[in-house]
C-alpha cells in the first residue's frame, strides 16, 4: 500500500518513467485458481501496480514465472542465484547434492546442479486435500546417502516444506543439510521448526527484512542489493538485464 501511494505521488508530480522495484512479489502464490471460490490475488497486485501508474516493475525470484504475463507494462525478472551460488562455492563441500523439496522447483534445482557441477535430487510431496498449510513428504529420487544436501526452494515461509522434506533425507542417509532460499517468509512457527529441524544451516537474502525475534542460530542473510542496483542501472541506460544473469533469469 505504500508503494502504491508513493506511485501515485510521483505521477502526479509528473514523473517521467516510474519503475516498481518489488524485491518480494506479494501474494505470488495465490497465482491460480487451486479449489472453487479462491481469488487470484498475484493478478490483483499487478493490475494495482499498474492503476497507480507504475511503467515498469522488477522483482526477485517469482514463485511462478508466469506471473509476468499479468503485466501489461515491462516486467524484469532478476534471480539471487548468482548470490547462493558465490556462497555455495565458498561455504560448501565438494559431495555436494543439490535437492528440490518438490516437483515445481525441479527446473530450477536443476539449474542449481549444473553450474555448481553437483547431482540432482528430488523429494516428493503431498499435501491434505482440504487445504491448509501442512505437508507430508514421502520419497526421496536420487542418491543422497552419505551425502552433504543442499534443499533449495524460492521462499521459507512456515518451513513446513522444507523441515518435511530435511526429515526424509536424514532418514535416506544424508550426512549433513543446508537450505537455501530467497525469500525468509518466516511465518510462525518457521523459526521453531527450522531450529528442531536437522538442517544445520539456512541461507537467505534480504528481499524480506528478517526482525530479531526471527533470527536463530544457523540462519544467515546474503545481500542482493549489488543485483538490484546493477538493474536498475540497467533499466535506465537502456541495456540489457538479462545480460547480468545470462539469461538465467528468464524463467
Amino acid at each position: 500500500m505504500e508503494q502504491l501511494i508513493m506511485i501515485d505521488a510521483a505521477k502526479r508530480a509528473s514523473a517521467k518513467q516510474i519503475t516498481a522495484v518489488c524485491p518480494y512479489y506479494g501474494y505470488s502464490r495465490q497465482d491460480r485458481k487451486s479449489t472453487g471460490r479462491e481469488p487470484i490475488t498475484a493478478k490483483l497486485v499487478a493490475d494495482m501496480l499498474q492503476a497507480a501508474g507504475a511503467d515498469r516493475v522488477m522483482s526477485v525470484d517469482l514463485h511462478s514465472g508466469q506471473i509476468q504475463g499479468f503485466f501489461d507494462v515491462p516486467f524484469d525478472h532478476l534471480t539471487a542465484a548468482p548470490v547462493l551460488e558465490t556462497f555455495l562455492r565458498d561455504q560448501a563441500t565438494s559431495d555436494i547434492v543439490v535437492v528440490t523439496p518438490d516437483a515445481g522447483r525441479v527446473k530450477v534445482a536443476e539449474r542449481y546442479s549444473q553450474r555448481l557441477g553437483a547431482d540432482l535430487a528430488l523429494v516428493h510431496k503431498t499435501r491434505p486435500r482440504n487445504g491448509g498449510q501442512s505437508v507430508e513428504a514421502r520419497h526421496v529420487v536420487g542418491q543422497v546417502e552419505g551425502r552433504h544436501c543442499i534443499l533449495i526452494d524460492d521462499m521459507i515461509d512456515t518451513a513446513g516444506t522444507i523441515c518435511a522434506a530435511a526429515d526424509l533425507l536424514v532418514d535416506a542417509g544424508a550426512s549433513d543439510i543446508w537450505a537455501l532460499a530467497t525469500h525468509a517468509v518466516l511465518s510462525d512457527p518457521a523459526s521453531d521448526r527450522l531450529k528442531a529441524s536437522p538442517i544445520t544451516r539456512v541461507i537467505v537474502t534480504d528481499t524480506l527484512p528478517v526482525p530479531p525475534e526471527r533470527h536463530f542460530d544457523g540462519l544467515e542473510v546474503l545481500s542482493v542489493s549489488r543485483l538490484l542496483a546493477d538493474a536498475i542501472d540497467a533499466v535506465f541506460e537502456g541495456t540489457s538485464v538479462s545480460e547480468i544473469f545470462g539469461g538465467e533469469n528468464l524463467a
